[in-house]
């Protein structure tokens, strides 16, 4: 792993699980800093070709949706498509992630994702199957679970399985993303 996929992946994990709501968590940055952590990055590292999409991905991480939404809407390919389906996931939009989740198509990141999860121990197997049927990531699946899941507590071992998941999904697409 490069020193700068370290670093994007420390702004990952610092926060913890985000949300499955839009709601904001503890330990976010701020979006300025944000944007300033990800420039000094940026300056000090060979840009990555999908700095922006790095960008959007963490303002959504970081809880900034509006922010991540205006660059994801405007990245008219499948990577753009995914960081917006996620983004109107958290929203909760979840008709809307779906009709985003249909332009991605399959995305290549699916199938690390799909490996993340199922050897997350966050995670359990009745899960990881209902996820992954065919062992083939389905992220209609998630957005349907999601929905059921995202009005219960916090503290519901499901609700806290699917952030763990949400959380691989992030890494998944960061990693896909920083791909030369």
């Amino acid at each position: 792993m490069s020193s700068l996929s370290q670093e994007l992946h420390t702004l990952i994990t610092q926060p913890g699980p985000a949300a499955l709501g839009p709601e904001p968590r503890p330990g976010t940055l701020q979006q300025a800093d944000l944007n300033r952590v990800l420039d000094d990055l940026f300056r000090r590292h060979k840009k990555p070709k999908q700095a922006e999409l790095i960008r959007a991905l963490l303002l959504l991480w970081h809880d900034h949706l509006d922010a991540s939404h205006v660059i994801s809407q405007g990245l008219e390919n499948p990577d753009g498509s995914l960081v917006h389906g996620i983004m109107h996931r958290r929203e909760p939009d979840y008709w809307n992630s779906q009709y985003w989740f249909r332009r991605v198509g399959h995305h290549p990141c699916f199938a690390d994702l799909a490996r993340r999860v199922n050897a997350s121990p966050a995670v359990d197997a009745e899960l990881a199957i209902q996820l992954m049927p065919r062992e083939v990531w389905d992220a209609f699946t998630f957005v349907d679970a999601v929905a059921a899941t995202a009005s219960k507590p916090a503290t519901d071992p499901r609700h806290q399985q699917l952030r763990a998941v949400q959380q691989a999904e992030t890494e998944a697409a960061l990693d896909y993303f920083l791909k030369p």
